[in-house]
């Protein structure tokens, strides 16, 4: 521990500023990063009350929180009941933050423990690390669950490991402790707030040191090409129109720099049949084919006429094929939950197939695939899982009997982790002729072995998989700037490779290709100024669309954890991509397992300065190449 510390003396002094903070849109810190390597820990602010029973603390999509960047400053504004907060994050120099935090109450809460700041430690880096609160010294590894180490006033708080050191000096005097919680080695409690009066108003200064001992081992990666998986038809988009002003230009743009593989369009289905009783084919053929749906068709067959296979999903039922009083459901924030009246499945059914024969007829298009969006939630229809294993059944039947190929989507459901959604018609075999591939949407992310149970079901019904809805925060719209942010980026392509690596999808459907959560930036974007230019996200997926088409997921492993690999391959044609996400500081990656054949291999980069950069070619010697993954970087190796 005295050389950490001893290491952070120095390098304050004489190294360059090359820290960077991870500030996420609602406030919490997750680490920051010294040389690229990310000293980790995660800020939270947190309001306790009833004697520790209750506990509210910022986190993603808990609040409405606002975030901005100047600089090398980012700000938050946030609230939790009637506590408003403004955090200021500012990147100093290397190693060094100064955060100012301040708290105002509109309320008073008697019963109140008090407003903190805290850090979670995780784990797999802090388990025999020790906490020195002014002269009081906690050993992590002997805090019992639920326990709390004794609260002492100081101005200066220190966290040590063999590998890490985190350093907080407060501008003024505040009282600090350290609780053991689930789900983490130790919580450090800072107080903002002592009580919550009405009219109270705080401000907490503090300069966050952080540093480690930085890894620059190599990272050793094999590609098993003897082994070839699953079809990988390439990176996809959703097309649903929403912003006519905005929309057109984001997609002209995407779909002339972006190798679009699949597709996704809405199906205005309240505007094809608002009367229960009319002919919504005779009256689309009389020239009265509204406005809203000719828009989603014409969107449609421009994709189809790339060449792009399509999934049409539905999110409005019309008010006659809603269950009750439409006016009885209550909204939840974006979830309306409306159920189909079960006495008029047969006229939903025509309904819906309906659209799908007039596109065919009309416009040459016939989906490959048809899905409720997120009707595990009810985005806005509600289905229950065995009612979703019966509409596929049935729907599936009908579409059958009209001629139509389309096949139904098992799942499309809101989040990764929501998979029992699916298991009854995993359970039943007369589902199994109208399923024509399964999907989640990916956005609250999800761990390994949740991944791993979406890749088991797309193998036991011999269909593919889908990621129809692909991003990590389904809030950001309300805080766009985060659009913007290096760490966002970094985010969405890490579990986008997992995904690759794992779920072999046949596709990840980003959204979207339109305005809406837009990979571009400028021209008006979500109020932004300049001209309209990409983004590192877009970077990111242009340089993720680049793999050969028709490739096979090829199976590979890394040594190292902080880099994230996926490989793919056209066997046939001799064209390879290696997709290597570096987490961490600079190192060299040794890549083995390269097939006879391949002498070289262009190397293109995207991180927070370039977007997908050719940087040279990478000779190949008996199959092996090595290479610089520059720290936080998206790296890609493609064969020519």
């Amino acid at each position: 521990m005295i050389t950490v510390i001893a290491m952070w003396i120095v390098a304050s002094v004489v190294m360059p500023l090359s820290a960077q903070t991870e500030v996420m849109a609602w406030g919490n810190m997750t680490g920051v990063r010294v040389d690229g390597e990310l000293i980790q820990f995660e800020s939270s602010l947190r309001v306790a009350a009833d004697g520790w029973l209750f506990i509210e603390a910022t986190g993603k999509e808990r609040q409405r929180p606002s975030f901005h960047r100047d600089g090398n400053t980012q700000t938050v504004t946030t609230q939790i009941n009637k506590l408003y907060f403004k955090q200021v994050v500012t990147d100093m120099q290397r190693g060094l933050v100064q955060v100012d935090i301040t708290t105002k109450s509109d309320t008073t809460l008697m019963a109140a423990e008090g407003v903190f700041f805290c850090m979670e430690l995780p784990d797999n880096r802090y388990v025999d690390g020790i906490v020195k609160i002014g002269g009081t010294q906690v050993n992590i590894a002997q805090l019992k669950e639920g326990a709390s180490s004794k609260k002492s006033k100081v101005k200066e708080i220190t966290i040590t490991t063999q590998s890490r050191l985190i350093k907080l000096a407060f501008a003024s005097g505040v009282s600090a402790f350290v609780r053991k919680e689930a789900g983490s080695a130790a919580t450090l409690y800072v107080q903002l707030l002592p009580s919550i009066e009405k009219g109270k108003e705080v401000t907490t200064s503090f300069k966050l040191h952080a540093d480690g001992v930085i890894d620059h081992s190599d990272a050793v990666i094999h590609l098993d090409v003897n082994n070839p998986g699953r079809l990988f038809a390439g990176f996809g988009g959703n097309f649903r129109l929403q912003n006519p002003g905005q929309d057109p230009k984001v997609i002209d743009y995407c779909l002339a720099n972006l190798r679009v593989a699949f597709g996704r369009v809405e199906f205005p289905w309240r505007n094809w049949q608002k009367e229960e009783n009319t002919d919504p084919i005779a009256e689309a053929n009389a020239g009265k084919l509204d406005g809203k749906v000719r828009d989603a068709v014409l969107m449609a067959q421009r994709l189809k006429a790339k060449g792009l296979p399509l999934i049409i999903s539905c999110w409005f039922p019309p008010t006659w094929a809603i269950a009750g009083d439409p006016k009885s459901y209550r909204r939840n924030g974006g979830i309306q939950a409306y159920k189909l009246d079960p006495d008029k499945q047969e006229k939903i059914y025509k309904s819906l197939s309906d659209y799908l024969v007039f596109i065919k007829q009309k416009y040459g298009i016939e989906a490959q695939l048809f899905s409720f969006n997120e009707s595990d939630i009810g985005i806005d229809v509600l289905f229950s899982p065995q009612e979703h294993a019966a509409f596929i059944k049935g729907f599936g039947a009908y579409m059958a009997k009209r001629g139509l190929a389309t096949k139904m989507l098992l799942g499309d459901n809101s989040d990764a982790t929501t998979f029992d959604f699916i298991v009854p018609a995993m359970k039943d075999p007369a589902t199994y002729p109208y399923i024509g591939a399964v999907s989640f949407h990916s956005w609250r992310g999800c761990d390994d072995m949740t991944l791993h149970k979406w890749a088991g079901a797309s193998r036991a019904l011999n269909v593919p998989l889908i990621i129809g809805e692909g991003s990590t925060d389904a809030a950001a719209h309300t805080y766009a700037e985060i659009f913007n942010e290096s760490t966002f980026a970094l985010y969405e392509i890490n579990l986008y490779t997992r995904i690759c690596a794992i779920c072999q999808p046949l596709s990840i459907l980003q959204w979207q290709l339109t305005s809406d959560y837009s990979l571009l930036w400028g021209d008006g974007i979500y109020g932004s100024q300049g001209p309209l230019r990409p983004t590192q996200r877009f970077w990111n997926m242009k340089q993720l669309a680049s793999t050969p088409e028709e490739a096979f997921s090829i199976p590979v492993t890394c040594s190292k954890k902080e880099v994230n690999c996926a490989a793919f391959g056209n066997i046939a044609q001799e064209k390879y991509a290696v997709h290597m996400i570096n987490n961490g500081a600079k190192c060299q990656a040794v890549i083995t397992g390269i097939p006879e054949g391949i002498s070289d291999l262009q190397i293109y980069v995207t991180n927070s300065v370039d977007g997908m950069k050719e940087n040279g070619m990478a000779k190949v010697e008996n199959g092996r190449v090595t290479i610089s993954l520059p720290a936080i970087s998206f790296v890609t190796l493609l064969s020519k």
